[in-house]
């Protein structure tokens, strides 16, 4: 699906190859649900810190403060790979494009890394219509890579069937309780990356399993690297949310050491199949 390349210093360490050619970091910063005032100060330690991906959206309300925090990290913007979602309420044509020049513009930057169409929202039914505009101002140089979050199969196929584009990726819910095997293996044979919201399980009490506790304990790794590095051997991207510097430093320390297959294999049997937010994509909207 994607080749990996080990980058320099001051990096996050490894990047994986888009459909379309463009390079993601294989692991960056969430940051809902973040404020203005959080983002801005924690998006700038973390950069500074040596993250490379920040991950935000219209809904999250916090768009300011990251692209104030982007600012403020002196950190390149060209060394910044930036996302951020088109909501539900401007899906359509024209409100495509109002909805990015506003991010944008909240963002301070003439262009963002990777567009994302929030959720698909299908009794609304405009999401193929969006996914179209988004093609266009890709074009345009104002996003380089469109994808999509939270969307099944066959929403995907929908996509490619109306316009003959597959999606660079697909964020969805991923995490060892939660695991989208199916959802990943479409991705592998479609070539989209998976990326993982909720990587550490949010609403959950995955940190807490003993068997997470006794692979950490004979790594000398805390619960919450030994759940990433499962992620990054997993080949999804996680964007985990934290604002204590020394949790940002921790979930960057997962780029070095290796589970080993006994490891991985007790991971795949902590799933449950049971999501921790209970969002189905089938019938959940988020305008």
């Amino acid at each position: 699906m994607s080749k990996d390349k080990q980058d320099g210093p001051g990096s996050a360490g490894r990047t994986h190859v888009m459909r379309d050619g463009h390079r993601i970091p294989a692991i960056g910063l969430g940051t809902y649900p973040m404020d203005d005032a959080e983002a801005e100060a924690n998006v700038a330690e973390a950069l500074m810190r040596g993250y490379r991906m920040v991950d935000t959206a219209v809904n999250y309300g916090n768009e300011t403060g990251v692209g104030r925090g982007v600012a403020a990290s002196g950190v390149p913007r060209s060394e910044v790979f930036l996302t951020t979602k088109l909501p539900g309420r401007d899906h359509g044509t024209d409100s495509v494009r109002r909805s990015l020049e506003g991010s944008l513009e909240r963002l301070g930057t003439d262009h963002v890394d990777l567009y994302l169409i929030h959720w698909p929202n299908p009794s609304v039914d405009r999401y193929a219509e969006s996914w179209r505009a988004m093609l266009g101002l890709r074009e345009e140089g104002l996003v380089r890579s469109v994808g999509v979050s939270n969307f099944t199969p066959a929403h995907i196929r929908r996509l490619v069937d109306e316009t003959g584009e597959t999606p660079a990726v697909n964020q969805v819910e991923l995490h060892p309780q939660y695991q989208q095997e199916r959802l990943r293996e479409f991705h592998e044979e479609h070539r989209i990356i998976t990326q993982a919201w909720s990587p550490l399980g949010r609403r959950t009490d995955v940190l807490q399993h003993e068997w997470i506790a006794a692979i950490a304990r004979r790594t000398g790794r805390t619960p919450a690297q030994v759940v990433l590095r499962w992620h990054l051997q997993s080949r999804t991207v996680p964007i985990p949310k934290t604002s204590g510097t020394r949790r940002m430093a921790e979930n960057l320390d997962v780029l070095d050491w290796e589970l080993d297959e006994d490891q991985m294999h007790r991971m795949r049997l902590l799933h449950t199949g049971i999501s921790g937010s209970g969002a189905d994509p089938n019938t959940h909207e988020e305008m």
